[in-house]
């Protein structure tokens, strides 16, 4: 969730550092600051709220130095008031920390007992009194750094920094991402490659317990036990100008437009388009012999899963087993040995299916990972990434990463059903062409942004919001329920329409909208007979559906989008788009910040 980035160098740190903490504003925050190490002494300027605050606070409180840290903080351990805000300072140290300190009630009380006093209400702030206590016993930095993370539990990255050292910035990562770009004469910390994008090409991912030393020329990295350790330094192609918003008024617009680029480039990787097969990465079990899968992950990923669910028990005949990370990590049920787990995340960090990564493979299961992010510490830690080409995705609310989710689960329920021989070349042939069109068609449902505008305006008006799918089309509209509460703030449901009879029929009044994701090529009929239902107690019916399915919704729908017309395999990708600019132009009308909801965060590192 919180975002650090830290240089050690020959510039000012401060501009870089500020830059930085923009480049990480997509993670979620209300908070942020800095420190420097200015002529061996530290500073350190933090303001509550957005980072322009703290801009307006760096103009009446500069910041020199050439060694610094910054943090952008969402909120767990206190509220989000500048007093809280990072970094936190003690005696001859600051600290950035990313995550929870588990035990930090009893390092508290063990170091108030000291006679240290605390000024915030944050779990961080142990960290420094912690790393300053032993600086205070004559360590020298690396050791003091070290006996710190040693007594530390939880999940953490930290950044910090120490006076009287104006060429030393020390990091530390356990459960929480940390990077290091590699500068000429610099050094930078960073929470993920786009805050060091425009700083370093060259970046290393430290791993679950290492920790490191930083100076202008020189990086030395330790594992857990303070050995000395070698970690790839990789290459990235990430720019500054893929985190642009290329003139487009948000982020999330940007990656609406981007959705046939995403679908375009992920299949590009795994499906030949002359001979229309799929080529996947060789599994590394039997793909034939597989009896059982189960799937995992949390928000849209999660929705994305049960649409694979949906394709890889009807294709592919493999019974699935779905639950969220949150949940499946603590539920314990029984797993057959050596079965496939599927694992899907966009930044390949996300907390809850991280630990239930580790979970699965220590039951023996084989894990595969949906990731956008490849170099993650899922990706490091999977038996098989099946990575999509999104690219950067920026807005919290997640677009182009979903639908580049889907075709990928696709094009995998599409090889699975060929290894089992339950699909012929033809049968191939034809789902894969039907994939390969989504671009295009993609392109189309671009164009309808001012039709959808249209219904955004009835749904901006109501309170409460009812979304209704039959079958495959159910997760899509749990998508579209899911993102018009994250970024317009309206309380939305999503239900199997043939549930409607079966309680949420009681709320359909004319202030409650209903909005039916209904393809004419799944279960129209029944779909159909459920929004007349609802129109007969005053529903206002609102559909996504293609041409054959509007001419039957003509009497009953008040607004009809009429999708192109695409095989039914492909609807779940293709109808996502609409339903996610849907929310959008609400949002745009309620006047809601798009890209940073209120209380939410793009990369959820903690449980």
């Amino acid at each position: 969730m919180c975002g650090i980035c830290g240089v050690v160098g020959h510039r000012p740190a401060t501009p870089i550092v500020f830059e930085g903490l923009r480049r990480l504003e997509y993670r979620g925050y209300d908070s942020s600051g800095i420190a420097t190490v200015e002529h061996g002494r530290i500073s350190r300027c933090r303001a509550a709220g957005k980072l322009d605050n703290l801009g307006k606070a760096l103009e009446q409180t500069p910041l020199t130095g050439t060694t610094g840290i910054g943090h952008t903080r969402w909120a767990t351990h206190g509220a989000p008031t500048t007093n809280n805000a990072h970094p936190h300072r003690a005696g001859q140290v600051a600290i950035v920390h990313n995550g929870i300190i588990e035990n930090f009630s009893d390092l508290k009380r063990a170091l108030e007992a000291k006679g240290r006093t605390f000024e915030t209400e944050t779990d961080s702030e142990a960290v420094a009194h912690l790393l300053d206590n032993h600086i205070q016993q004559g360590m020298s930095p690396e050791d003091a750094a070290f006996a710190t993370i040693r007594q530390l539990q939880g999940a953490y990255a930290i950044a910090m920094i120490f006076e009287g050292h104006d060429n030393l910035l020390i990091g530390a990562r356990h459960g929480a991402p940390l990077a290091i770009g590699y500068g000429n004469g610099e050094m930078f910390l960073g929470s993920d490659s786009l805050a060091l994008a425009p700083l370093s090409n060259r970046i290393t991912y430290l791993e679950d317990g290492d920790w490191c030393v930083l100076t202008r020329d020189n990086v030395k990295i330790m594992d857990g036990q303070g050995r000395s350790v070698e970690r790839p330094i990789q290459t990235t192609a990430l720019t500054a100008g893929q985190i642009g918003k290329d003139g487009y008024r948000h982020f999330m617009e940007k990656e609406l437009h981007e959705h046939p680029v995403a679908i375009g480039q992920t299949l590009q990787r795994i499906v030949d388009p002359v001979t229309r097969r799929i080529s996947l990465p060789e599994m590394p079990f039997d793909v034939a012999s597989l009896s059982r899968v189960t799937i995992t992950a949390c928000g849209s990923a999660f929705y994305a899963g049960m649409v694979g669910r949906y394709w890889l028990e009807e294709l592919a005949r493999l019974p699935v087993d779905i639950d969220v990370a949150s949940e499946l990590r603590y539920r314990n049920p029984p797993q057959l040995d050596r079965g496939l787990a599927l694992l899907i995340s966009q930044s390949g960090e996300t907390a809850d299916t991280l630990g239930v990564l580790r979970e699965l493979k220590s039951s023996g299961q084989h894990i595969v990972s949906v990731l956008n992010v490849e170099h993650s510490t899922m990706g490091r830690e999977s038996d098989l990434v099946l990575g999509m080409v999104a690219g950067p995705e920026i807005s919290v609310a997640s677009t182009k990463a979903f639908t580049a989710q889907l075709s990928v689960l696709a094009a995998l329920t599409i090889d699975f059903a060929r290894r089992r021989k339950l699909i012929d070349e033809a049968k191939e042939k034809e789902l894969t062409s039907s994939l390969l069109d989504l671009p295009s068609h993609a392109m189309e449902v671009l164009g309808l942004f001012d039709q959808i505008r249209t219904m955004a305006r009835v749904i901006a008006q109501a309170r409460d919001v009812l979304y209704l799918g039959r079958g495959i089309c159910m997760p899509v509209a749990q998508e579209g329920a899911l993102k018009l509460k994250e970024i317009s703030y309206i309380h939305a449901e999503a239900y199997a329409a043939g549930e409607l009879k079966h309680g949420p029929i009681s709320l359909i009044d004319p202030d409650v909208p209903v909005v039916a994701i209904a393809p004419s090529t799944i279960l129209f009929d029944k779909t159909l007979s459920n929004l007349q239902e609802a129109r007969a107690r005053g529903g206002r019916i609102l559909v996504f559906t293609d041409a054959a399915g509007a001419e039957k919704l003509e009497t009953v729908a008040e607004h009809i989008i009429v999708l192109p017309d695409v095989n039914a395999f492909a609807v779940p990708i293709l109808y996502t788009i609409p339903v996610q600019i849907l929310a959008y132009e609400v949002a745009l009308l309620k006047g809601t910040d798009v890209d940073q909801p209120r209380n939410l965060a793009k990369s959820v590192t903690v449980e």
